[in-house]
């Protein structure tokens, strides 16, 4: 039997209250009748033998490229990498996809008598995986061979010995990446795609890439010019990873690209109700949801976080598909669109989301002011394929407590430009333009970069302008249940419930609104007609 696909509500009368994300905690509201709710996707089947998959994939290339077995030979150098502890979000069960994967990438080479191997974590501008992450991600086997001989790396994109220089493209766009990869005989990248901004030219073309690279296409101009993220022939994101990515292929770095996608089985089984349609809750799922949320209710917030940061996700593998770069990618997305389109005709004056206590960027810490607005208009905002849910010079409802909290560890730079320049102006091409390059290249913020567990200087600078093209697009962001300080400095109103959230946006979009809620995570694509 088929699973269901996604689904979308007209709420009536008799409909019972929505759940909701409100970090890390939920709640319920009953919205007005003729609001729309979109729900996800059930889960699609497992394969049922993900290991032989693999091996399928890697002997059966698609695109031009040979299986991995004929790349394989002795006295050849052979660089791994991956993607960091950004996805699967949550983490996933042992054993990791990557796990999977890499270690039939070990055997083949093992099998074909190739010893000069190195594996590299992808960050980018991440922070440093620590040593848990990678054994989490990698399995104690991998680990143990690898970490202690110095042949398990984490990128260093502020290295000048690791990197290369490969050229620029037609567009004047510096393509530097690490030597290691550059300069190995056989660069493999082992992806998973969670969202269809992941993955093809972006895994090496940014994961791999210095400031001086990743500044081209991580700018204002490139996210205001990007219909959506998720939506690779309307960004411009992915127009420049592109053009890089096709200059590495020509400067005769091989690459042998390995993508996977899970399917949405997110939550295990004590979250059940997190999966499902409410008026399909059964008695457990009822209980379970009020015991859940009046135990969060009684627990401090620390304590509440480190219970969610400590899920596992049941997610299964879903597709595995290698070869060649951009024959993979398309594959991949096709079955990731089978996996998460869910089908939406029109768009609403409103758009309501509520989000959760977890970002790409802060595993392991509390979500701060500008992950908040990172994860609302840069991600769930733009998770549409051909346009926005919610109309142009409409409004966005999100529910999240927003705390004026950072993790002085993993985000230093953030609360200075949270403290610094947000105080000073929100104007994503102002804050470019005036403050960028000094964040970038401040030595105590490279030192932590490199040393520490911090992201990069630059980074909160990003996550600000994700949400560049929804803030172009819509008229007014409104915050429901922030703190209302956090909320004001970034320009946002604050509100203390939905009911006011709502009488507030009438007076952008005016009476009577048309509103939809989106029902996420498990997270999902709208393709609006």
């Amino acid at each position: 039997m088929s699973p269901r696909p996604g689904f979308v509500l007209e709420v009536d009368r008799s409909t019972p209250p929505t759940m909701l994300w409100h970090g890390d905690g939920f709640r319920q509201e009953r919205f007005p009748v003729g609001t729309r709710v979109v729900y996800p996707p059930e889960p699609l089947p497992p394969l049922p033998d993900p290991d032989a998959a693999i091996r399928h994939a890697l002997e059966h290339p698609v695109g031009d490229s040979p299986p991995l077995s004929a790349l394989l030979r002795p006295g050849m150098r052979l660089t791994i990498a991956f993607d960091d502890v950004s996805l699967p979000l949550p983490p996933m069960r042992a054993p990791d996809t990557r796990q999977r994967v890499i270690t039939a990438v070990l055997d083949a080479a093992a099998a074909a008598g190739v010893d000069d191997v190195v594996l590299i974590a992808a960050l980018a501008l991440h922070r440093r995986m620590t040593d848990d992450e990678l054994r989490h991600a990698l399995g104690s086997r991998i680990f143990d061979a690898f970490a202690p001989h110095g042949l398990l790396l984490q990128h260093d994109a502020e290295d000048p010995d690791a990197m290369v220089h490969l050229g620029l493209t037609d567009q004047g766009e510096d393509v530097e990446i690490s030597r290691r990869a550059a300069e190995s005989d056989l660069l493999v990248y082992v992806n998973i795609t969670l969202v269809p901004m992941d993955g093809g030219h972006k895994s090496v073309a940014t994961g791999l890439a210095s400031y001086r690279s990743i500044r081209h296409h991580h700018n204002v101009r490139a996210m205001q010019h990007s219909r959506s993220f998720m939506d690779r022939h309307h960004s411009e994101l992915h127009s420049s990873n592109w053009r890089m990515g096709r200059l590495i292929a020509d400067a005769g770095v091989r690459i042998f690209q390995i993508e996977t996608t899970l399917n949405l089985d997110t939550f295990p089984s004590s979250f059940g109700f997190l999966q499902r349609r409410e008026w399909e809750w059964t008695l457990r799922d009822r209980a379970g949801f009020h015991a859940t949320r009046a135990a969060l209710e009684r627990t401090p917030p620390a304590l509440a976080r480190q219970i969610f940061h400590s899920i596992r996700s049941p997610h299964a593998l879903a597709s595995v598909q290698a070869g060649e770069v951009e024959a993979v990618h398309d594959l991949t997305l096709a079955n990731l669109y089978r996996q998460q389109l869910v089908h939406v005709e029109g768009q609403s004056d409103v758009l309501t989301m509520g989000l959760p206590y977890l970002s790409p960027y802060n595993v392991n810490s509390v979500m701060n002011p500008i992950l908040v607005s990172c994860l609302g208009l840069g991600y769930f905002f733009n998770m549409y394929r051909g346009k926005p849910l919610v109309r142009e010079g409409g409004v966005l409802i999100i529910s999240h407590p927003t705390p004026w909290a950072f993790d002085p560890v993993q985000h230093p730079s953030y609360i200075d430009f949270f403290e610094q320049v947000l105080s000073e102006t929100t104007d994503p091409l102002e804050i470019e333009a005036k403050y960028e390059e000094g964040f970038a290249t401040d030595p105590w913020y490279i030192h932590l970069y490199r040393t520490s567990h911090a992201y990069h200087g630059v980074h909160p600078f990003y996550m600000w302008y994700w949400g560049a093209h929804a803030l172009q697009h819509l008229g007014q962001v409104i915050i429901v249940g922030g703190d209302r300080a956090a909320v004001r400095r970034m320009g946002f109103k604050p509100a203390s419930t939905f009911a006011d959230a709502f009488e507030m946006a009438e007076d952008v979009v005016g009476r009577d609104p048309t509103i939809t809620h989106v029902h996420n995570p498990p997270i999902f694509m709208s393709e609006v007609t």
